[in-house]
Formats: C-alpha cells, structure tokens, sequence
C-alpha cells in the first residue's frame, strides 16, 4: 500500500524519476539486510553498500545538474532514503546525511562548488552544524581549529562541511577531508554503522571563499548565485529538518513487515493461540502500529510537500510555516519509533536475540530519533508559539 499526498504542482517527470530512483533503493534492500550485522559491528558502512549505492546513482540525488547531479526534490529524497532503511538504518542515516552535504554545498557560490566538484564530480561531503571551533581572520580566509563530534558520513567523504563562529555569527565552511583528522570515537548503542566520528582540525587555513553565513541561508537571505535551480531554493532549516524523518520511516517499515511475516508461524508461549497471527492481542498491535506509520508518513509527506512547494515559487516560508515543519518533522519520527516500540512488544522477547533484526531496528530507531532537531518538546514549543503569534525565543534553526 503506498500513500502519494503529492502536491498538485509535481509534474509527470518529477514522479517517474521519483519511482526509478526508489525502485533503485528497493533493489539494494537484501544487499542492505545481508550486509546490516556487517556495518554495526565494523562500525561503518560496509564498503558493498557504497558501492552498490554509487553505482546507482543515489550519491548524485541532491547534487547540481551542473556537476552531473540529479538535483531531486525533497519528497523524492525522503522516499530513497525511507526505501534505503528499510534494508539498514546505519546505511541509511549515513547516505541520508551525504545527500545532506550535496544540498548543503550546492547553496555555495560557484568557486567553491568548483573546488568540490570540478575535479571529481563523485565527492561526497559529510557535515556537523555544532559550532565547536574558533576562526582567526588571515589574509585571504581564516585559520581554523576545532573539534566536530557525530559527523555522520565523514569515513567515506572526501570534503566536510563544519560550523564555525565568524564574524560575530555563524558560518559553514568547506574543507577537504584531507585537511582533517578523523578521531575513532563512535562507541554508541544503536545507528553503530555510520561511523560518526570526530573530525578535528589544527590550524587549517580555509580560504574566505569557501565560508557560508549560516543565519544567511537560515533567514532566506542566501545570495545563491543559481537561483534557476529549484532544489536550492528550498528554505534551509525546513530542509535540513525533514531530512531526520526518512529514516525511522523506513525502519518502521521494516519491522512492521518482519512482524507481520513471522506471527503466520510464530506461536505466544503459555497461551492456545498456535500463531500470533491468530490472536486478537497481536492484531491489535499491527493495527496501532501500521497506523502510527501511516501517520508518520503522512506527516513527513505534508512537510515535504510544504518545502518543495515553498522552493518551487521561491519563497521563504513564514514562521508557523516553518514552526509547522519542525512539528511534523517531530512528530513523524515518534511515530515511527512509537510503532516499533509496539511492534517490538508484539513479537515477544525473542526479539532481542541478537540474530534477530528487530532488536537492531528497535536500537537504531532509539537512538537517531533523539537526534536535537527532533526533539518533540522543542517542536510542540516551537509550533504553539507560533500558533499563538510569538515567534523567535526557541531555536535558530528554523
């Protein structure tokens, strides 16, 4: 069953490239599943799935036309990176967050992007918006040193994208993985194959060009020299905050139909039922859970559509628009985790064997749905300010 929710404005084109990229995703699936146990205990991707997702081109979704990109809406990346997850969230998440990075670079100006892309359109850019550096102004851009924990990606990155404060505010810079070190420091309970480890920069000189105002792009007021590029246009926080829901979805998914797959044959110790199939208690769950994820998806969908549509017209959203975002964005992930929860207690304690993927599932979806720009509490705060007519107060990125 698929739900579409789509705005009117997609056109024919957008949706048939949406279904092949997601059919594309969906033939990785078993790859993904085969490889899963693979990448949490490596601790990183494993390197079958990066290739295997290179090859089909879904490294390039929200890269520039210009550099051989596919430049793909946000609803069309949600369902890719949804589809990716339902084989592995760690892979997920990680490819997630590299699509992140194209779209992240391509509000750059044109020499930076040159500098990423010209030389080899392939590179991929893994990023961290918490400002944990300081910047000393020199001729010609800035001496940089710091440290960025949790940068998702940066194991199979080639450039970096890192927040540091400049000039009184905040910006982004891009440098080149090789300028970096990369600390081992992801020991984590969950999402353990994406490798987010610590980047860490001594004295690196990034030239001015390569810096990006984040309360520019934060505000609409990036001056994004490519403004025929509708994929750039897309209001920045509200973007980058759908981006968390995809994969829960995805895991959601998994579970739902690992579960239900199993409850044909699958019988509830101490009880007469022969099959969880058969008994009341179990379809109960299923019901409550395939209707949280329905909800979750619709959501996440009705965001999707409100920043596409938003860059399609080239308009900044106004605060509850974007407040509305950042609560369905939320709300979409507990959601998602709420019927894994569920479906985890349906299945049984069995689940937590450690050959079985729902207890991976379960501890993936734990852990990436407290990422901060989920958090419920922030949202619901966000939003019913918003709603009562304040605005600002809460959070920058919005």
């Amino acid at each position: 069953m698929t739900l579409i929710l789509d705005r009117p404005s997609t056109t024919v084109a957008e949706r048939e490239l949406r279904a092949d990229l997601v059919a594309r995703a969906a033939g990785l699936v078993p790859l993904l599943k085969r490889n899963a146990a693979k990448t949490e205990q490596d601790r990183r991707v494993a390197e079958e799935n990066i290739t295997a997702i290179e090859q089909a081109g879904l490294f390039t979704i929200t890269q520039p036309r210009r550099y051989g990109g596919l430049e793909v809406n946000f609803r069309t990346k949600l369902e890719v990176i949804r589809e990716l997850a339902r084989g592995c969230g760690s892979t997920s998440w990680t490819v997630n967050l590299l699509t992140d990075g194209a779209f992240f670079a391509g509000q750059w100006n044109e020499r930076a992007q040159d500098d990423v892309w010209g030389a080899n359109p392939r590179a991929r850019i893994a990023g961290v918006l918490s400002p944990t550096a300081k910047a000393e102004v020199v001729d010609g851009g800035y001496r940089v040193t710091g440290r960025w924990a949790n940068c998702t990606g940066v194991l199979h990155a080639q450039w970096v994208s890192l927040s540091v404060p400049v000039d009184g505010g905040l910006a982004l810079m891009l440098v080149p993985v090789e300028d970096v070190t990369i600390e081992d420091t992801w020991f984590v309970a969950g999402m353990r194959g994406t490798g987010s480890n610590t980047v860490v920069a001594e004295d690196v000189f990034v030239p001015a060009h390569r810096f990006l105002s984040l309360h520019k792009l934060t505000s609409g007021q990036n001056d994004n020299p490519y403004k025929d590029e509708v994929l750039y246009r897309t209001p920045f926080a509200p973007g980058a905050t759908i981006n968390l829901a995809p994969t829960q979805l995805g895991l959601a998914r998994a579970a739902l139909d690992y579960v239900i797959e199993k409850a044909a044959t699958r019988g509830i110790t101490f009880t007469f039922y022969e099959t969880q199939a058969g008994a009341p208690t179990v379809q109960l769950s299923i019901a409550r859970a395939a209707n949280l994820i329905d909800i979750a998806e619709m959501l996440a969908y009705r965001a999707a559509a409100d920043v596409d549509e938003a860059a399609r017209l080239g308009e900044f959203p106004d605060y509850a628009a974007r407040a509305r975002v950042r609560m369905d964005t939320a709300q979409s992930v507990v959601n998602a985790r709420d019927a894994i929860r569920e479906l985890v207690s349906a299945y049984g304690a069995s689940a937590f064997a450690e050959t079985n993927p729902l207890q991976r599932i379960w501890r993936d979806s734990e852990v990436a749905s407290r990422h901060a720009i989920a958090n419920p509490a922030i949202g619901a705060e966000v939003y019913g300010r918003a709603l009562l007519g304040h605005t600002g107060g809460v959070t920058p990125l919005l």
